[in-house]
C-alpha cells in the first residue's frame, strides 16, 4: 500500500469509529452552544448507549443541540466546562448530584486544552485568585506575582467538526464554528473529525488550512455527504 492509499484510510464511517468509544472514557467535544459540534457522531453515541462519560466541552449545549442531548439523557458523569446556563438539565443534574461540574473560565479552558495539545503540564493564571475558584489548586509565585496552576487537559478521544477536510485530514472551519475545535484536535489521543464536505487532495489552499492533518486520525462525512469519490 502506497502513502496516498494509506492516507485515504483516514476516511471512514461513523459505524467504524464506534469501537474507539467506551463507558467511562474522557471525551473532548467541540462546539459553542452546539455550533461546531459533530452532530452525526453525537447521534451515534446516543444510539449506542455509551455512558458515564467524562467530558471536556466549552458548554453543555442546549437540551436538543450539541453535547446537550448527552447531558439531558444522563450519559455524562462529569464535565469540565465554562458554563451550563443554556441547558437547564445540566443545572438540575448538578444540583441532584448526578453530574459533577468543574467550571473553568472560557479563556482558561481554552489555554488548558491548548497546553494539553502541545505537551505542557499546565498554565499559570491569575483569574480566580482570592476566590472560591482557587480552592484545592496549587499556587506559584513568578517575579513577585502569584498565580494559580491550571492543569492541562487531554482526552482519550476528541470529536470535532469542520467545514472542509481533505483525505490527509487538513481542516478548514466555518467562521465562529471554529471555536475550540482546533485546540481539541491537538489534545486528543485520537481525534475524529466530522466534515461537512470532504474535498480532493490539493483542493485546500495551504493558507486556509487551520488544523493540519497530522492531528487527525479519522474523518467521517456528516450525514448526507458523498465521499465515495475518494476511493475511485
Amino acid at each position: 500500500m502506497n502513502l496516498v492509499e494509506n492516507t485515504y484510510r483516514k476516511i471512514t464511517s461513523v459505524e467504524q469509529i464506534l469501537p474507539h468509544f467506551r463507558d467511562g472514557m474522557t471525551l473532548m467535544v467541540g462546539g459553542f452552544g452546539g455550533v461546531g459540534s459533530p452532530p452525526s457522531i453525537l447521534q451515534a453515541l446516543l444510539e449506542c448507549g455509551i455512558k458515564d462519560l467524562h467530558v471536556i466541552s466549552n458548554d453543555t449545549g442546549f437540551p436538543d443541540i450539541g453535547i446537550g442531548r448527552m447531558v439531558r439523557n444522563a450519559r455524562v458523569k462529569s464535565i469540565v466546562t465554562s458554563h451550563i446556563g443554556s441547558n437547564p438539565f445540566a443545572g438540575k443534574l448538578m444540583t441532584e448530584g448526578e453530574l459533577k461540574v468543574e467550571f473553568s473560565p472560557q479563556g482558561t479552558l481554552a489555554e488548558r486544552i491548548r497546553a494539553g495539545g502541545v505537551g505542557l503540564g499546565g498554565v499559570l493564571v491569575d483569574v480566580g485568585l482570592d476566590s472560591i475558584a482557587e480552592s484545592g489548586k496549587e499556587k506559584v509565585t513568578v517575579k513577585g506575582k502569584q498565580y494559580l496552576v491550571e492543569e492541562a487537559l487531554t482526552a482519550e478521544v476528541s470529536i470535532i467538526f469542520a467545514k472542509k477536510a481533505d483525505p490527509f485530514g487538513n481542516l478548514v472551519f466555518d467562521k465562529s464554528a471554529r471555536n475550540m475545535n482546533p485546540l481539541m484536535a491537538m489534545a486528543g489521543e485520537i481525534t475524529i473529525v466530522e466534515a461537512e464536505e470532504i474535498v480532493p487532495l490539493g483542493a485546500l489552499s495551504p493558507e486556509e488550512i487551520v488544523t493540519p492533518g497530522v492531528f487527525v486520525n479519522y474523518i467521517v462525512a456528516s450525514e448526507g455527504v458523498n465521499w465515495k469519490w475518494a476511493w475511485e
